[in-house]
């Protein structure tokens, strides 16, 4: 793999737009853009308590993929064919010696100690629900409900990175140069993470968090605004991570060389999972989580995108493919929709994203759409925002 930089590059937009990503070489449709670890990433709390089992550091899952089936449909009498296909492999899993948190290998487990986990070892007091860690994450659990966008750890993860930093200002800056938004923005995040009382809640997890893990260096993360601040950060630059051992099984099987008639009979199986999986577990498919990404965070929005983000490693490392010919000099754009999003009406959307990012979609797909809707009647385009309204809600 290339280094990242080779390919890309990140450049002021405009006044408007901020940052960017863009293209330092051609790609063609299909091409890998970019691979990317992250500077910090986290397990959702929610997840997490549901017992989806994944690597602490990088989000792995550490579940068979037969044994995550039976627990998400309810039934333990699933038997997955092609057991092969399973790529987890518990005999590299490794324990934190202290506090007995697992990895999916010594290198996971090492990268981990050396970063953050020597603060965050909760050591013997791991099972205590009394631990401070134990309660900042059933707090934040209290006033973030799935489907969740962010957590707690994230931040907690960001604190104990500068606390074991040689070099704390390095990773303070690094931590600065995620987007930033003005004040009333922030207040607006942080609605929109913590509910209707967010006031009160994020005062709440400010003070739990200083109590835990105050460091001097950070310390105007741990003011009222300063806090705010990082739950903006976390809310807009978070990117949702997947990794799903069930998922990486159903991708493995595709690659098997099966008769028309085995075929048939193994996608049946597998929709009539996903369907079940579904009944029983809804939105609690995957061992998701909320990372920082330094390069795919400069991504800004489009409609009408010409890259998309996937996880096809089964862990944190994002993988940023071409979805169409990108020439040099050319922005990379990525959707902050979903792709079912994306088909719904410009004004649907807009709304979608002033209520999210916080800000007003200017793509090429939009602009064009804005003059096609300029040749119907005020009352034509009043009648199809309120039929999008109502469809939407």
């Amino acid at each position: 793999m290339a280094a990242p930089m080779e390919s890309v590059s990140v450049k002021q937009i405009s006044e408007t737009k901020g940052k960017g990503l863009i293209a330092r070489k051609s790609f063609k449709k299909g091409d890998v853009i970019l691979e990317e670890k992250p500077v910090v990433c986290a397990q959702f709390s929610w997840n997490e308590l549901y017992n989806y089992k994944a690597c602490e550091f990088c989000l792995r899952s550490l579940e068979k993929a037969e044994k995550m089936a039976q627990r998400l449909t309810g039934n333990t009498g699933v038997s997955l064919p092609h057991p092969e296909c399973c790529q987890v492999d518990p005999s590299s899993f490794v324990q934190c010696p202290q506090c007995q948190v697992v990895y999916c290998s010594p290198a996971c487990r090492d990268a981990a100690f050396s970063l953050y986990h020597q603060v965050l070892c909760m050591g013997s007091s791991r099972e205590d629900p009394a631990h401070p860690l134990a309660v900042l994450g059933e707090t934040w659990r209290s006033f973030h409900y799935p489907p969740e966008t962010a957590s707690i750890m994230l931040l907690a993860k960001m604190i104990a990175m500068i606390k074991q930093a040689s070099d704390k200002g390095s990773v303070l800056s690094m931590f600065s140069g995620f987007i930033s938004h003005t004040v009333n923005q922030q207040e607006h995040i942080a609605h929109k993470l913590l509910g209707e009382k967010f006031k009160v809640q994020r005062e709440v997890l400010r003070e739990q968090l200083a109590a835990i893990l105050y460091e001097e260096a950070a310390q105007e993360w741990f003011t009222p605004e300063g806090f705010n601040s990082l739950v903006a950060l976390i809310g807009t630059n978070g990117q949702g991570i997947g990794s799903s051992s069930f998922s990486s099984w159903v991708k493995a099987t595709e690659q098997l060389s099966l008769s028309e008639q085995d075929k048939a009979e193994l996608d049946n199986t597998v929709d009539k999972l996903y369907n079940d999986m579904w009944e029983v577990s809804g939105q609690f498919l995957d061992c998701e989580g909320s990372g920082l990404y330094q390069l795919q965070s400069a991504s800004n929005h489009s409609c009408a995108p010409n890259a998309e983000v996937s996880f096809p490693h089964g862990d944190h490392t994002l993988v940023m493919v071409a979805l169409e010919d990108i020439e040099p000099e050319q922005e990379i754009n990525i959707s902050y929709l979903s792709w079912c999003d994306l088909d719904i009406g410009r004004h649907s959307r807009h709304k979608a994203l002033r209520e999210n990012y916080l800000f007003q979609c200017s793509c090429q797909m939009c602009i064009s759409q804005a003059d096609d809707e300029s040749c119907t009647s005020d009352d034509d385009e009043e009648e199809d925002m309120d039929d999008e309204y109502v469809d939407e809600n």
